[in-house]
């Protein structure tokens, strides 16, 4: 288990030297998900609004691997002033700590501030939630958790 952890890890801090992200690295939701099954340290943080998780669906995974801290609240989409406190309530600077978002705009600048303030394991979910839109405008079929089959629970 240490070694798929180990390995899941050192390709996702691969990702950040190629890309010169300024958070520990990225991964896919596959690879999200497997690192929460490794490891029940490791904890997903999703950023998205209340709303988003209670009209579109969450992730499942085990309550205490999951924190749900808004990055900026709903309707008006104000930054989340209270963000690193609330993280500070729910994780440790040294936890390997998963962002997600709908789509991996806002995780990304999640792992950066808590990168930032003294968290070193940050690393982004790539394609989020519900990835991108599709030829139709819908999302949830190309790319994100949700595409990928990994286990959620709908609105």
């Amino acid at each position: 288990m240490t070694t798929d952890l180990d390995s899941l890890l050192a390709t996702a801090r691969q990702r950040a030297i190629a890309s010169a992200l300024p958070y520990a690295g990225a991964v896919t939701p596959a690879e999200a998900f497997a690192l929460v099954k490794a490891d029940r340290n490791v904890k997903l943080v999703d950023v998205r609004t209340s709303a988003e998780r209670d009209w579109i669906g969450r992730v499942a995974v085990a309550a205490e691997q999951h924190a749900a801290i808004e990055w900026n609240g709903y309707p008006d989409g104000v930054q989340n002033s209270a963000f690193m406190t609330q993280l500070a309530e729910t994780a440790k600077p040294e936890q390997v700590l998963l962002f997600l978002c709908r789509s991996g705009v806002r995780s990304r600048h999640a792992a950066t501030l808590a990168t930032a303030n003294g968290y070193p394991n940050c690393f982004d979910i790539l394609e989020g939630f519900e990835g991108d839109r599709d030829a139709a405008g819908h999302r949830k079929t190309v790319g994100g958790w949700c595409a990928a089959g990994l286990p959620w629970v709908g609105a």
